[in-house]
């Protein structure tokens, strides 16, 4: 009789019986001892106590199990974010000229060009998680560190003085904050709407918007597909500040309020349409126009004629010019040095710097994609006009001349005309990348061993843009300034990405100020020259 002999069972090939595995039921069925049945009853039997015994061991000496339990109601979510260590060095350069108010006591009657250069260590944290819900809902929200709408980034050291003193290494200016929070819905697949502090949803450049900037309020994006053309249209409703009140009788405080007292809150309103057309599968272009409006704001008293409303808030009056030349007749050259024998007390932002009066901005972003095989190609573009600007400019002419800077708050550059063709922006480019790697520079992807090259020229006349939305970066968040921006980026890992970035711009008009509320060179306005090198190491998950 042949068999099949192993460490754990002696089987014969000749019975069915090949459950059984226990060598002294298999002997015992060969002699004839028991029958099949009774072995495999025998067997099952054995196998049953052995099964339970070892779950009891298990259950013993195994290490407690942890679980993430999700709502039921959650089809899909993703946790993702990032952390990036950067050292940075700005310089600003202003055009020197000034008269000063002290010859004797601080120097020659005019002023040389003075700088300031700004060397920092930074460090951001974003933590994410978004997802998919059933009956058509996503959601998503974003922590940050940071408190600057256009920067998570954080200073290392800025929190080691202060009161109370807490030492070296603080924690202070650490915080994190709500960087996104939003719920959208998609009934269908060409239509979806979002509702929160939510990620752009435009088509759009640094040139006009921060990539840091979530805006609050709600959008609406449609696409449709027709042929080789991607149509799509995007809507935004974007709380611009918080009135509160809204209206308020006689007699009650209500600093954004009319004169009435009644008031309304003010939002960006942005309408977009565009089309992504593919020529071939290795060719596309994609060109998408955006207008943006602004609600009524009460913009102030008569300009010639106002004694307030001119210093930093949204409802006042832009001025855009500079107070480089002095805070109340003392310029910033000494203030920044304490050469007055008492504190600086310059803020930074003299005159209105924030005014989204008189703005309805056309901006025409577009780009021309080719992948080539080994690398892939892009040439892109923006160009914007206020069609309100001439309107800006005599605004800010007029408040430069106005009662509150001649004789009440003197200092900042006087404007000798309205400069009412100063109401354009643009911004040519190419980007040239390893495949799939388009949006490495900005850390929105990670290819290990992908490679990324930026580069384009940028020109933003004074009255152009909204300057509460311009990049912090690329240059220093301010109008009136043109130049160019390199960034080359690597991947060492599918993680882990280094980026190089460099800025040089000028100054357009110098009749003008550098007018913005960038808040890491403020002391300076205007800016003559100004460049920046960033050094970032991203760890991306």
């Amino acid at each position: 009789m042949n068999s099949v002999v192993s460490t754990n069972s002696v089987v014969s090939t000749n019975s069915p019986a090949y459950g059984v595995q226990d060598p002294v039921l298999s002997l015992m069925l060969e002699k004839g001892m028991i029958t099949e049945d009774e072995a495999d009853k025998v067997q099952a039997e054995v196998n049953a106590r052995l099964t339970n015994m070892a779950a009891a061991m298990a259950a013993e000496y195994a290490p407690a199990q942890s679980h993430w339990l999700m709502s039921t109601n959650i089809k899909d979510m993703e946790l993702y974010g990032d952390m990036r260590v950067r050292f940075e060095d700005r310089e600003a350069t202003d055009p020197g000229g000034f008269k000063n108010p002290n010859p004797g006591k601080h120097g020659p009657k005019t002023l040389p060009p003075g700088s300031i250069d700004l060397q920092r260590l930074r460090y951001a944290l974003r933590f994410g998680v978004r997802g998919d819900a059933y009956d058509d809902f996503y959601f998503g929200f974003r922590l940050e560190t940071g408190s600057n709408p256009r920067s998570p980034f954080v200073t290392a050291g800025t929190s080691t003085s202060g009161t109370p003193y807490y030492g070296p290494f603080g924690k202070s200016t650490s915080g994190v904050d709500v960087g996104q929070l939003y719920i959208g819905w998609k009934p269908e697949s060409w239509f979806d709407t979002t509702l929160g502090k939510i990620p752009n949803p435009l088509y759009t450049t640094p040139m006009v918007w921060s990539p840091s900037i979530n805006p609050e309020g709600a959008a609406e994006h449609l696409k449709w597909d027709v042929g080789p053309a991607t149509f799509f249209a995007n809507f935004g409703q974007f709380l611009y500040a918080d009135t509160n009140p809204n209206s308020t009788t006689p007699g009650y405080f209500n600093l954004l309020s009319t004169d009435d007292g009644t008031g309304s809150l003010p939002f960006l309103i942005a309408y977009q349409g565009g089309v992504d057309y593919h020529f071939i599968k290795q060719v596309d272009l994609k060109v998408a126009p955006a207008l943006y409006t602004y609600t009524a704001f009460n913009y102030g008293h008569s300009p010639k004629n106002n004694t307030s409303g001119y210093t930093p808030d949204f409802s006042g009056i832009y001025v855009g010019q500079g107070s480089t030349n002095g805070l109340l007749g003392i310029p910033a050259y000494y203030n920044l040095n304490n050469a007055n024998g008492g504190s600086p007390g310059f803020d930074g932002f003299f005159a209105n710097q924030t005014g989204i009066n008189n703005l309805m901005v056309l901006e025409i972003p577009l780009e021309l994609n080719f992948s080539l095989g080994k690398v892939d190609l892009q040439l892109f573009g923006d160009y914007a006009q206020n069609l309100e600007g001439a309107q800006r400019a005599t605004a800010a002419y007029d408040a430069s001349r106005s009662t509150y800077f001649s004789t009440i708050n003197p200092g900042i550059i006087p404007i000798k005309s309205a400069q009412t063709h100063d109401i354009h922006a643009y911004q040519f480019g190419l980007d040239v990348s390893s495949p799939g790697a388009r949006g490495l520079v900005y850390g929105t992807t990670a290819i290990r061993h992908s490679w990324e090259i930026k580069t384009y020229w940028q020109h933003v006349e004074q009255y152009s843009l909204d300057p509460n939305l311009l990049d912090l970066d690329f240059f220093e968040g301010v109008e009136n300034l043109q130049g160019v921006y390199v960034a080359c980026a690597y991947a060492f890992t599918g993680n882990v990405i280094g980026t190089f970035r460099f800025g040089h711009a000028y100054r357009i008009n110098s009749k003008l100020g550098t007018g913005g509320s960038g808040l890491d060179i403020p002391q300076m306005n205007p800016i003559n020259d100004y460049e920046l090198f960033q050094f970032d190491l991203t760890y991306k998950f």
